[in-house]
């Protein structure tokens, strides 16, 4: 009897670390291509089902937030982007922070935004559903 309690409490305690577990690195890689793929599709709708209507950005011209976002999208004729380097971690349940580089081929209200960037987000979990609530990416240097 003993020996039996000892494992269901065993599995009990598996099934709850798993819980807590956020999503893996696959399933957040998969986020932030879908944030950025609905920005190259200025698919706002898209873009609002992943990312926060109060997201915060930071770039070299300043901070940016939803509305700043949505009309910049309509300015944007991103070609094609492609993630290297992608790595996450997290120390909360809830929030999991993002790092990687991404190679763009791009405009942007007609001049050219093509380059190679590194770039972050965090993502928190509200109501079980993650959304990206800040992002920065800046220009790699040569």
């Amino acid at each position: 009897m003993k020996k039996s309690l000892s494992y269901v409490v065993a599995v009990l305690l598996a099934g709850v670390a798993v819980s807590f577990a956020g999503p893996d690195k696959a399933a957040v890689e998969a986020k932030e291509t879908a944030a950025w793929q609905a920005y190259k599709d200025k698919n706002a709708d898209a873009f609002k089902k992943v990312v926060d209507k109060d997201i915060r950005c930071v770039y070299t011209d300043g901070v940016s937030n939803m509305a700043k976002e949505l009309d910049d999208m309509k300015t944007w004729d991103i070609k094609s982007f492609e993630f290297s380097n992608f790595d996450m971690f997290s120390d909360e349940k809830d929030v999991i922070v993002t790092t990687y580089t991404v190679k763009l081929d791009a405009t942007a209200g007609g001049k050219d935004m093509s380059g190679t960037y590194t770039a972050g987000s965090v993502w928190k979990e509200e109501n079980g559903k993650w959304l990206a609530i800040f992002h920065t990416n800046v220009k790699a240097e040569k």
